[in-house]
């Protein structure tokens, strides 16, 4: 079994570093917010003297460089999604070896996550766990989802009650999981956003001239993995009938996905980027006029937050995770879940009145600036310390 490795570990010489096993069903074989957030916090804490070993599975090809110590643990690729891959146990002797004083499992429904609740026990360690994903709202897409998401909300009451804490990254989520009847010590952890990349000093004419936007048009912008989940049917059918109301404007998508064809059908006029990052993923931002979300799936929503971090009004679906950004009526709006002509309506108030947008994308830039990524980890290293008693 190969072990992946980046950067060095800083160890802390005044006493025995702190020892995080992170466990986690998504680090490096796929590009997603799971992925990027737990990478950026092994980095935090390595940068901060922690010692950190992390499990997941791995694919044929990395989709990024990942942060720290990986141990490949067994999987395969998941039935009609060969995209994500189902992941089984722990490998034990590394773990041991590695004598954790913590253990952090990122939830998913999988025997990985399973064999992370037992190994703690095994050997006397705590377990944490934290909430990436509202997998119950992914299953209403595939068949047999009535039974499955019975099953899927009984495993989830018993993970995250083995947990010694929850990290929790909204407040809307927490309410979700408690109605869900979970029971544990929960914790908020919000996301943070890099405003000095994401921002609206960013917008390019020559970035939209590229892409053959006109200077005067009227953009629309969705940045998601091209997946189902991600409600693309109903984005394809509100910006329908927002062009049916004679509104002028294009259409640019960021991203891809397996599903990606039902955009490219449902909108042929469309830009599509693909995937982008860093610069040119602020780029595609701050070149846009208004972002569109209306997917349910989110915890968070750290694409919604990129947007307010450029300026964008934001009209998102009144979900978890987006409610806890979007301050309707005052950064952009949110509207009923899968309620097309909900979302035609409020791109329609938006595209016709300037001087509300110029509103909007002023607050939604200053509530961006109120979160930070270094806030964000500080708060799991202290929990980690008072869960362990340091």
């Amino acid at each position: 079994m190969s072990v992946q490795t980046s950067s060095p570990i800083v160890r802390n010489n005044d006493a025995r570093p702190l020892r995080v096993a992170l466990v986690a069903s998504s680090y490096n074989y796929i590009r997603d917010g799971v992925a990027l957030t737990l990478n950026r916090l092994v980095t935090y804490l390595e940068r901060h003297g922690v010692e950190v070993l992390v499990f997941a599975p791995v694919g044929k090809t990395a989709a990024l460089d990942h942060a720290g110590t990986l141990v490949p643990v067994p999987s395969i690729p998941v039935p009609l999604r060969s995209e994500y891959r189902l992941a089984f146990a722990i490998p034990k002797a590394p773990l041991a070896a590695f004598k954790p004083d913590l253990i952090h499992l990122a939830l998913a429904p999988d025997p990985l996550g399973y064999s992370a609740i037992r190994a703690a026990k095994a050997l006397n360690v705590p377990l944490v766990a934290s909430c990436h994903t509202r997998f119950d709202t992914y299953l209403k897409h595939y068949p047999g989802s009535a039974l499955a998401e019975g099953l899927l909300k009984r495993y989830l009451r018993f993970a995250y009650g083995a947990a010694r804490e929850v990290y929790v990254p909204s407040g809307s989520m927490l309410d979700a999981l408690k109605a869900d009847g979970v029971q544990s010590a929960f914790k908020l952890w919000p996301r943070g956003v890099d405003t000095r990349l994401f921002n609206p000093d960013k917008r390019s004419p020559a970035w939209r001239a590229k892409h053959g936007i006109g200077p005067d048009e009227f953009v629309v912008t969705f940045v998601s993995r091209l997946v189902r989940e991600k409600e693309l049917d109903t984005v394809v059918a509100s910006l329908k009938l927002f062009a049916a109301r004679g509104m002028p404007h294009r259409v640019l998508i960021v991203g891809d996905g397996p599903d990606r064809g039902i955009l490219e059908q449902g909108l042929p006029g469309a830009v599509f980027a693909g995937f982008l990052e860093g610069e040119e993923l602020a780029a595609a931002y701050a070149a846009s006029d208004v972002f569109l979300f209306p997917s349910e799936t989110e915890t968070f929503g750290n694409v919604t937050l990129e947007a307010m971090a450029s300026g964008l009004p934001c009209i998102c679906a009144n979900a978890t995770g987006s409610r806890s950004l979007v301050v309707h009526g005052e950064t952009g709006y949110l509207e009923t879940p899968r309620n097309a002509n909900g979302f035609a309506g409020r791109l329609a108030v938006l595209a016709r009145d300037e001087e509300l947008r110029t509103r909007f994308s002023i607050a939604a830039r200053e509530r961006a600036l109120t979160f930070s990524w270094d806030e964000s980890m500080a708060k799991i290293l202290d929990h980690y310390r008072a869960v362990v008693g340091r």
